[in-house]
């Protein structure tokens, strides 16, 4: 049997499961227990045994243990206070060493995050003292507060955090987040600032993230830049991970694509913004390069969700909608906040005609990250889908005049545009501006080489992919060059630009059809030479044309995530 003196050695030397085994005798011997162990004792194996709970995420045992706990200090804190003063001063140490009570309710707290009872989680911190929060548990606080909308005291308790601690580079991004000035949060960090060395580069990165959060994309990006110039930030993963996200908001996807991969190649086992990087080479076809990635992230972790949100981009462009559903609710079941989880789901619900569910999670994706474009694009998709063009063009007007007149905004708002005949004319002219902004921008130069398409003007559709095209080498434009070059009788050039764009995207289902097409449509002399061929070998060629469709069968496995042409 146990002894009192062997406690602290069992506790020490010993793995979880001892402890399990011991309290297991303890459930069965109760009154021994209380003879063999002090009060203190009690209360500390109470809180380890909670411990080695937490560590076998049996967290709502956990959390009973953890109250038990609680119980049995108060109940020790009373018999000290009633006995009177011995003049022992041997139980001093053993009552510095006891567990602090603040850590078992910080542990109590994490123990109901993650079984997502965020409102216990806040009431067990909230009953804690001000003065005796330590900076962990303010900042479990704001973040707390602030997923459940509560801004003002999630803001009061990021800035106790950075009181406490003025290099806390977490809560200074929370602040930022919600919406306080970046002069506001420098100067909480000046004396800092001004007393320890080499920390000049601090004020130069809150003003960067401060134009992250306000959505001002290009500055943010120069900013940035300007940060990773320096000897002390070069290769920095962290800015480059930042850079890449940055540019995928603003549109530019081959930038994106080029600092994910310098991020990759610092840190081979770089988790954050992989998600966002999967979906880009998912977008571009590269399949065989996002199922590698997923490979890669599992084989690091499969408790973060961007694992889950790449291979769901893999099944969601292999058009398996309902495995795409799966691997994104798994995702946000890991990630709540993850914003590209919930997109992936929602375009997935979407594309399997349940659009109701799939604009509450774009929605939802919205309120988390109200400066990035592709979470209205996709809530407007399904206004689209559903016939609500009023709605879609109130949603498309607010953006516009929330993120301001830019390519993207002014290029989102012509789509809706396009959708009203009565508003045709205002898609041009949004379009033009947007082209005037950025002429290689090409989701703008796709949306007006359409409205061209509408008016049969092929040439001047043609000198506007080639413009696009003279810097730049995208599958949709080629595509679609190739259609006009088809309108105009340029067959030749037609069947270059549609294997081009066949080499850039294999599964590009439009670009097959049209060569498809193409081929069949032969010229009537060579259909004359061909007739006596097939009376000759019977139905030779009808085998060829049925393996033709089977072929284009598998290549139509294929589309864009949010039905992008």
């Amino acid at each position: 049997m146990f002894s009192a003196a062997s406690v602290p050695r069992l506790v020490l030397t010993s793995r979880h499961w001892h402890l399990r085994l011991l309290f297991s005798l303890h459930f069965r011997t109760a009154s021994r227990f209380s003879e063999l162990f002090s009060p203190s004792q009690k209360y500390q194996l109470l809180v380890y045994h909670a411990d080695s709970l937490f560590h076998d995420k049996e967290y709502r045992n956990a959390v009973s243990k953890y109250t038990m706990a609680l119980q049995q200090k108060k109940a020790l804190s009373k018999t000290s206070k009633v006995r009177p003063s011995t003049g022992n001063s041997a139980s001093t140490p053993q009552s510095q060493c006891l567990p602090s009570e603040i850590e078992v309710k910080y542990k109590m707290a994490e123990c109901y995050t993650m079984l997502k009872l965020d409102k216990d989680a806040i009431a067990i911190l909230d009953g804690i003292p001000s003065r005796q929060r330590t900076p962990k548990i303010n900042m479990m606080l704001a973040n707390l507060y602030k997923k459940a909308g509560q801004e003002r005291p999630s803001v009061t308790s990021y800035k106790e955090v950075l009181r406490q601690c003025p290099l806390a580079l977490d809560a200074i991004l929370g602040l930022l987040s919600l919406s306080v000035k970046g002069a506001e949060v420098a100067s909480m960090t000046m004396n800092v600032i001004q007393t320890v060395p080499n920390l000049d580069w601090l004020s130069v990165w809150i003003k960067a993230y401060a134009f992250v959060h306000t959505g001002d994309n290009s500055r943010a990006i120069s900013t940035i830049c300007s940060l990773e110039k320096k000897s002390l930030l070069r290769d920095n993963v962290d800015l480059l991970g930042s850079l890449a996200d940055l540019y995928f908001r603003a549109g530019d996807s081959k930038n994106s694509v080029l600092k994910f991969e310098q991020a990759q190649m610092l840190d081979p086992y770089l988790i954050k913004g992989m998600d966002v990087y999967g979906y880009l080479l998912a977008r571009e076809g590269r399949l065989e390069d996002v199922e590698n990635l997923g490979c890669r992230l599992f084989n690091i972790s499969d408790q973060h969700a961007e694992p889950w949100v790449v291979s769901g981009c893999h099944s969601f462009y292999s058009k398996r909608y309902s495995r795409a559903l799966y691997l994104g609710a798994k995702a946000i079941q890991l990630n709540s906040n993850s914003v590209q989880a919930l997109l992936l789901k929602g375009a997935a619900l979407r594309n399997m005609g349940r659009v109701q569910e799939a604009i509450i999670h774009f929605r939802e994706a919205i309120r988390l990250a109200p400066c990035r474009l592709d979470c209205y694009e996709g809530l407007i998709e399904c206004y689209l889908a559903s016939n609500s063009i009023r709605e879609a063009m109130v949603m498309a007007n607010n953006v516009y005049k929330t993120l301001g007149a830019n390519a993207q905004t002014l290029t989102l708002l012509a789509t809706v545009c396009l959708e009203d005949p009565v508003t045709q004319e205002k898609a041009k002219t949004l379009l033009d501006k947007a082209l005037a902004q950025r002429p290689d921008y090409v989701k703008a130069v796709v949306k007006k080489a359409e409205l061209l398409s509408r008016e049969q003007k092929y040439e001047d559709g043609i000198a506007l992919l080639r413009n696009a095209l003279a810097n730049q080498s995208d599958c949709v434009l080629h595509r679609i060059l190739g259609d006009f070059l088809v309108a105009v009788n340029e067959y030749q050039e037609a069947m270059d630009q549609y294997s081009i764009a066949l080499s850039l995207d294999p599964n590009d289902q439009k670009s097959l059809e049209g060569m498809q097409k193409m081929e069949k449509e032969e010229s009537p002399t060579d259909a004359t030479q061909e007739e006596d061929v097939d009376d000759m070998e019977g139905s030779g060629e009808e085998g060829d044309l049925e393996g033709s469709d089977s072929e284009a069968a598998q290549w139509a496995d294929q589309e864009q995530w949010f039905g992008m042409q």
